[in-house]
This record gives structure tokens, C-alpha cells and sequence, in this order.
């Protein structure tokens, strides 16, 4: 007779394991400690016996559905035991391989060789806009939902920031292909959201162009009244025009004041290779009013909770909000633009203007170029350039052309 929920639970060990019938090869086998469901089976010339649930917690109906399905498979010509396993296996590792999960594995070889800014801007964007939607999915089972990924997007999208949706995108695609490369996803869905998010208006950092205007800006920082460091970060671009990243993130040990030199290291360049700037008269002096105040620690612009980092991104530009000049008249990237178009205006090399820009712009004729080239004409210019500041800064009514190379 089969087996029915009254005769398991009136089944008794009485001192040795029973086996109890069912139906199709179950039976129910009793020992002194549990109840469990189990079918006998061949598979080849091997005789296996597959576990198909403890009772009362799988019931006899779900027993002999598992039952129902191991015949299925053995009909079939699988092992039914082998291919459970795999499943668990595979579900497991769905689980396992969440989204967030293999895209901090990717996040972990993407970020060797990056500056730390690249690096912690790309974390901040997937920590902030991506995992919180779609970090706790299955990569495999995302791989394969367009439309969440797109509504990941479209939030970014909702609140102005277009072109962050489209890092995002970027970031979320080297994910995918990074879970293509490691077997953990099948493909890349972001490759059918190709056009599919609205054009990015380009963003021009915001500049002083003007002589007169620039020798205003020029006596403003001078005349700013927060933080040492900070007006001394102010003074100083100007004179150097690096990105604001290189600016704050400056260290004492890159400085040789005596060769008039600041290198910064590949690492921490957006182009990855060393970069020289001659520094002026002027801009050893700044450098050596600040010394005095933090010459002992790493940083030249040291973070105001003195914590070992560096001077925040956004000091700089709130520090020209301070002193009346708005996002739109100028940023921090702005003294670049700054230098970029008055240098070329009066005649200097394109070339050495570029090189010391550190511009990733360069056709393939000027692409072999090392980090020392044109560095005689750079510091000439980087002093000339220096010199006129001092003289716009001065107020003076006739500003003579920056004296050219040669």
C-alpha cells in the first residue's frame, strides 16, 4: 500500500532502521533519530540511493514530486543526484555573484594605475547610483533586464545629471563585460541602451580671460581672508595651472626648489606619465611662506581635520564663491583655461603650451613626445607667464606682450 501522512507519523524504529514502501521506488526510512524520504536507483552498472527529503519538513507530496523529477531525468539518461548538485551549485553561485559583488572585483583591478581622484569618483558614482538598485541581483539573472538597468539610469537622469548617467552606463557595461570575461554573466546588456539616454550638454569650466578682470581676481586672493592654506593653494594656481586634483593633492617630496622644478608622478597624472612644471620666482616664494606650516606633513594643502588627506575637491572653488565669483565667471579648472588661451594669444609654441597643460589631446605626430620635452621654452614661459600675472595683479594700464621664446 502507498504511504499516507498517518502511516509516516505512526512509524516507529523499535530498534532497527524500517524501510517502508511507497510507490515508483520511494520509501520512507525510519531510524532512531529522524524520518526521511529515499529512492533506490541504477545509473550504469551503480546502484545509488538519493536522499529526497527529511519528514515533517519536506511533505510526502513534495517527496514524490522530487521522486517524479529524478525519473524524468533518469529517462532522460542523467544521473539525477549529479544533476542536482549542479543546480545548487549554480544557484549558489547566483547568489553569490551579485552584481555589487563582482563589480567590486572589477572596481579592484580597474583602479591600479588610476589617479586616487579617478579612482574614488568611479567608487562614490557606483556606491551612490548603481549598487543601491542593482547591487544585490544575480549578475547572470541581470545580464538579462534591460529595462531595471535603464530605470537605474533614468533615475540619475531625473535629477539633471546626464552625464554622470552616462559614466554610470559606461561603469555598468565594464562590469558585465569584466563578468563575461570571469564566466559569471553572459553578456552585456548595455550594449541595447547604446543611444537610448539623452546627449550630455557639453560643460565649459568657467574662466577669467580679461586682463583687467584677471588683475582684480589676482588682488582678490591676495586679499582673502580665510585659511592660510587655502589662500595659498589660490595664489598658486595661477602660476602653475594644473588640474585642481594635482593641486591639492600635492606632496613636499615632488618639490625641488632649488631646480625650480614640481614633478608629479604618472600616477597621479590624468595621462599617466610624469609631468614637470618649472616653477617661477613667484611660485617659490609662495612655496616657501607655506613651507613653515606644513613642510613636516605629506601634503602641501593638508585637510582641515588634519586627518592625513588632502585639502577637500571642493575648497578651491568655495573659496572664489567667498571672494563674490560665481560658478559661471570662474572654477578652479578655470585658471587652465586662463593660461591656455592668453599663452596662445601671445605667440607662445603650441606644443609647449600643450605639453604643459598635460593635454590627452595630441595627434600622432606629437604622441612620442617624453615628460622633459620642451622644458627648456616651458620654464621660460612658465617665468614669463608669472612675470605678466605680477604685472596685471599691479593694475598696470599697458600690458606688454609676454616675451617669446627666442
Amino acid at each position: 500500500m502507498p504511504l499516507s501522512d498517518l502511516k509516516i507519523r505512526n512509524a516507529k524504529h523499535e530498534g532497527k532502521n524500517l524501510k517502508i514502501a511507497d510507490e515508483k521506488g520511494m520509501y520512507l526510512f525510519v531510524t532512531a533519530t529522524n524520518k526521511s524520504f529515499r529512492m533506490d536507483y541504477r545509473y550504469g552498472k551503480d546502484r545509488k540511493t538519493e536522499t529526497l527529503g527529511k519528514y515533517p519538513d519536506v511533505s510526502l507530496a513534495k517527496a514524490r514530486a522530487r521522486r517524479d523529477e529524478s525519473r524524468a531525468m533518469l529517462a532522460d539518461g542523467k544521473d539525477p543526484m549529479v544533476e542536482k548538485k549542479k543546480t545548487k551549485v549554480d544557484q549558489h553561485l547566483k547568489i553569490a555573484n551579485t552584481f555589487e559583488t563582482v563589480g567590486l572585483e572589477w572596481f579592484a583591478t580597474f583602479k591600479v594605475g588610476k589617479t586616487s581622484g579617478h579612482a574614488e569618483k568611479t567608487y562614490r558614482r557606483l556606491a551612490n547610483d548603481v549598487f543601491p538598485w542593482l547591487g544585490k541581483r544575480p549578475i547572470h539573472e541581470l545580464a538579462q533586464d534591460v529595462q531595471s538597468i535603464k530605470s537605474c539610469l533614468d533615475r540619475i537622469i531625473s535629477r539633471g545629471a546626464i552625464e554622470t548617467a552616462h559614466r554610470a552606463m559606461q561603469n555598468i557595461g565594464q562590469i558585465f563585460r569584466y563578468g563575461m570575461i570571469t564566466g559569471k554573466c553572459p553578456s552585456d546588456p548595455t550594449i541595447a541602451l547604446k543611444g537610448a539616454l539623452p546627449t550630455p550638454k557639453v560643460i565649459h569650466h568657467a574662466s577669467i580671460t580679461d586682463t583687467a578682470q584677471i588683475g582684480g581676481l589676482l588682488r582678490a586672493i591676495d586679499g582673502y581672508q580665510g585659511a592660510y592654506l587655502t589662500r595659498y593653494a589660490l595664489q598658486l594656481a595661477p602660476l602653475v595651472f594644473v588640474r585642481p586634483g594635482e593641486l591639492r593633492q600635492a606632496e613636499w617630496a615632488e618639490f625641488d626648489l632649488e631646480k625650480a622644478e614640481w614633478r608629479i608622478p604618472a600616477e597621479r597624472m590624468k595621462m599617466r606619465e610624469t609631468h614637470i612644471v618649472p616653477l617661477s620666482t613667484q611660485a617659490i616664494r609662495i612655496l616657501r611662506e607655506l613651507a613653515p606650516l606644513t613642510s613636516s606633513k605629506k601634503y602641501l594643502f593638508t585637510g582641515a581635520r588634519t586627518n592625513g588627506r588632502p585639502m577637500s575637491e571642493n575648497t578651491i572653488n568655495a573659496a572664489l564663491r567667498r571672494l563674490g565669483y560665481e560658478g559661471n565667471e570662474m572654477t578652479g579648472h578655470g585658471f587652465r583655461s586662463m593660461a591656455s588661451t592668453l599663452l596662445n594669444e601671445h605667440g607662445w609654441n603650441i606644443d609647449a603650451i600643450e605639453r604643459q597643460l598635460a593635454h590627452a589631446e595630441r595627434n600622432s605626430i606629437r604622441a612620442a613626445y617624453n615628460y622633459a620635452e620642451y622644458l627648456p621654452e616651458r620654464k621660460k614661459m612658465m617665468q614669463a607667464w608669472a612675470d605678466y600675472l605680477e604685472q596685471l595683479k599691479q593694475g598696470a594700464e599697458v600690458i606688454p606682450l609676454i616675451a617669446r621664446n627666442g
